[in-house]
């Protein structure tokens, strides 16, 4: 019936646009062309322009007209129904609103019964109480009716809960999209008006996408606020600030490339004179090595002895296996400065060769404190070789993750292969901690350009205050 009405709005319409046209033409070309006062060409481009808006405005009304149309005939009796619950579907954001209007419409006002089934999981997502679909025969009988897949649209059940043709002898319906069916029982589904499956449908399916994007953001707002914590958690076995230390001041710079990172660093005074520094990398990014991180300080904080390097080393090892990540280990350096002798004790577990800047007669010379150690937590580790450098008043101890020295510039020169990058540290080596980090952190940055960064960057300084 309304299918009927809107081809005959269309076919009025058109008729009466054309016969607008017609007349333009006939009344304005021979005139205008008698009086001789513009030209053939102009005339037609004018009624050409003139045939244009009219068909715009004819369209527009027309578009107006079936709109009003359609919805005063959907409002009328039964329809009324589906159409409220339609455009409840226009506003609904979740599934618990679905079932809300579910409740409201459909059930009150409208006497259905309502079952929406997942059937991907094989799982009753909504069933209206105490009326049909509650019945475990039906139940039995849809399930074996539309068990199999089914291309998405809409169709009608009869009697005997089967697919039928015709409205007209249907008891109900149902709509099946993305591996879901929702199933309506009505007993007054022959006084449909058939558009309104289509608009159901249309409309089911935007609900059913919007929904499904909404609960998508909502995990991801979820899973960012458990990253988060995460990352909170991960920063509290980092020194929120760094220990007053006799003779020796100390600063650290970190910025993990996402949220959490497997960079790690720490400052543990051992007495008065003695300082125990630590700054590693553990292999990969995300949870697991930020537990890995998280194993390995925990593991050195709770050791009685931290002079001994080569047992720390040692614990740090059989912690990481333990874990049993297999592709999981860590670089790391762990010094022991002694400000009495004026010396660093350590170990270098292949970390980026840290650095020592020492004041000379012809200026600053850099000293590396090259790896002894293999890498730990992956592969047997023999006996731990300790290594010692004399250090001298306004020494510079550097140490940093391998996200400093390997950054690139545009032509993929790292920049710790660089004469600027021993140029900035031998001039900033005569600045405090902090300052001296900003000066790297700055070059960092200014040597990568407008890319983004591809690892994190972790540094610690210390220095000799003699």
């Amino acid at each position: 019936m309304f299918k009927t009405k809107r081809y005959l709005l269309i076919i009025a319409s058109n008729v009466i646009l054309v016969a607008a046209i017609v007349l333009i033409a006939t009344n304005i070309i021979p005139e205008s062309i008698t009086m001789k006062k513009y030209g053939a060409l102009f005339v037609w481009a004018v009624v050409s322009v003139l045939a244009v808006v009219l068909s715009l405005i004819f369209f527009r009304l027309r578009t107006v007209i079936y709109k009003r149309g359609r919805n005063r005939i959907f409002r009328k009796k039964e329809n009324a129904v589906l159409h409220d619950f339609i455009e409840s579907l226009r506003t609904c954001s979740s599934l618990d609103d679905f079932y809300e209007d579910i409740g409201e419409i459909l059930e009150e006002k409208g006497d259905c019964s309502v079952l929406f089934v997942d059937r991907e999981k094989d799982y009753v997502l909504y069933n209206s109480p105490n009326r049909i679909t509650c019945n475990p025969d039906v139940i039995s009988t849809l399930d074996r009716n539309f068990r199999n897949s089914w291309r998405e649209g809409y169709y009608f059940i009869g009697d005997d809960y089967g697919i039928v043709s015709q409205p007209k002898v249907a008891r109900g319906f149902f709509i099946t999209y993305n591996q879901c069916q929702l199933f309506i029982f009505c007993r007054y589904t022959r006084l449909f008006y058939e558009e309104v499956f289509d608009l159901f449908y249309r409309e089911f399916t935007r609900f059913f996408r919007r929904a499904k994007t909404i609960d998508g953001l909502s995990e991801i707002s979820e899973l960012s606020s458990e990253w988060n914590q995460l990352a909170e958690t991960q920063r509290s076995f980092l020194p929120p600030v760094m220990p007053e230390i006799e003779k020796l001041s100390v600063a650290a710079y970190y910025r993990p490339l996402v949220n959490v990172s497997g960079d790690y660093y720490t400052v543990l005074p051992i007495s008065r004179t003695k300082t125990l520094l630590m700054l590693g990398d553990v292999s990969g990014k995300g949870l697991a090595a930020s537990l890995v991180m998280g194993l390995v300080m925990n593991t050195v904080k709770i050791l009685d002895n931290k002079e001994d390097l080569p047992n720390m080393i040692r614990a740090v090892d059989k912690a990481i296996k333990g874990m049993k990540l297999q592709d999981k280990y860590t670089v790391v350096f762990i010094g022991v400065v002694d400000t009495s002798k004026m010396t660093i004790r350590y170990v270098n577990a292949s970390m980026s060769d840290p650095l020592i800047i020492s004041k000379s007669p012809d200026g600053y010379k850099i000293k590396p404190l090259t790896s002894n150690c293999s890498v730990v937590g992956i592969i047997d580790i023999d006996d731990v070789e300790v290594s010692e450098q004399r250090l001298f008043r306004g020494d510079v101890i550097l140490m940093a993750t391998d996200g400093v020295s390997e950054v690139m510039d545009e032509n993929g020169v790292e920049l710790g292969d660089t004469q600027l990058y021993e140029d900035t540290i031998k001039h900033s080596a005569v600045k405090s901690p902090a300052e001296f980090i900003n000066d790297v952190v700055g070059l960092v940055f200014s040597y990568n350009g407008d890319k983004k960064l591809r690892d994190d960057v972790t540094m610690m300084v210390a220095k000799v205050e003699g």
